[in-house]
């Protein structure tokens, strides 16, 4: 059954790959951004309708929630200006309560809902992952309307911010990259395959009122995924992992760089495995979707990279002589 969909975060890292995939579908989405004419990529799409909106104004959620059978909601960050929780409760739960009463307003009876692996607003290590967890429990919580939310370990693929970003800190690291967590446990998922997930659960009444996590077909330790970065790049650096205090010790340090590449709320969460249990397969046995691993996708736009940085610095090279 096609649907009128209204996409919140589809302008993201996995927005993207979930718009697309449904407007292959031939579902009508309207994804709501503030910056509109950025997302060409999402113009060119035939179904898909790209709206200048503030997700965190009620009144804007009421107005283009209007006629739609369905709502996703995608957005999260994974850093908040200071280090107290509240960055994080005013996006994923305050943002969560305004989408919960715009649809109950406009009678959108469908949400689905992005989560995070070890989202538990009691047991959660970490700011983020408590307002994570607080957000899925009100969703699954409201009256009238059917909800599905995804639980993904680390997403990767294209234009990730995982693989990606440590390919670029390991080309500004000299010799030795001393990591923190770096034993920390994680079950990278593939982008694509999340998207299917939320595509497959649409219109499947099996899946409402479920928590499904998604976790990629293969566990690795930090450290070994950075080091395979390195590898794939054709670095020669030595990945050390850091103790639990060292690791800290960066935390506080990084915390306070641009961008924040690493801070004490990331430090809380990798406290915890980001893996499912034993024997645990939804991808494969919930949706039919064969887990895609890291040795399949992650070499074709790492090398892309790589090809691209060393045109770069031939350009450089032949500016300067």
């Amino acid at each position: 059954m096609k649907q009128q969909i209204c996409v919140l975060g589809g302008s993201g890292f996995v927005g993207e790959r979930v718009v697309s995939t449904l407007a292959a579908q031939g579902h009508t989405i309207r994804v709501l951004t503030r910056r509109r004419e950025r997302h060409r990529d999402l113009l060119v799409l035939p179904t898909v309708e790209v709206i200048d909106a503030d997700v965190h104004k009620p009144e804007d959620l009421k107005q283009h929630f209007a006629g739609q059978d369905t709502v996703i909601n995608l957005i999260g960050i994974l850093n908040e200006k200071r280090d107290n929780g509240k960055g994080f409760y005013q996006v994923h739960v305050e943002l969560t309560q305004k989408v919960l009463e715009a649809c109950k307003a406009q009678g959108v009876k469908r949400l689905l809902h992005m989560s995070a692996l070890n989202a538990d607003p009691a047991m959660g290590s970490s700011y983020y992952l408590r307002s994570k967890g607080e957000a899925e429990q009100r969703v699954h919580a409201a009256q009238g309307i059917k909800v599905t939310s995804f639980r993904p370990s680390v997403i990767f693929g294209p234009g990730d911010s995982f693989f990606n970003r440590f390919a670029g800190l390991l080309r500004m690291t000299p010799g030795v990259l001393p990591l923190a967590c770096g034993q920390s446990r994680l079950a990278p998922v593939y982008v694509g395959d999340v998207a299917q997930a939320f595509a497959r659960s649409l219109n499947n009444p099996a899946t409402y009122g479920q928590r499904y996590n998604l976790c990629g077909p293969h566990e690795y330790t930090l450290q070994q995924l950075v080091q395979y970065t390195a590898e794939l790049m054709g670095l020669k650096r030595h990945v050390i992992s850091l103790g639990k205090f060292s690791s800290l010790l960066q935390a506080n340090v990084l915390q306070y760089f641009p961008g924040k590449p690493f801070s004490r709320d990331n430090y809380r969460s990798l406290q915890m495995p980001s893996t499912c249990r034993k024997g645990e397969e939804v991808l494969r046995d919930v949706f039919g979707i064969e887990p895609t691993a890291i040795e399949t996708e992650v070499p074709r736009y790492l090398m892309h990279r790589v090809s691209r940085q060393q045109y770069m610095d031939f350009r450089r090279h032949a500016r300067r002589e």
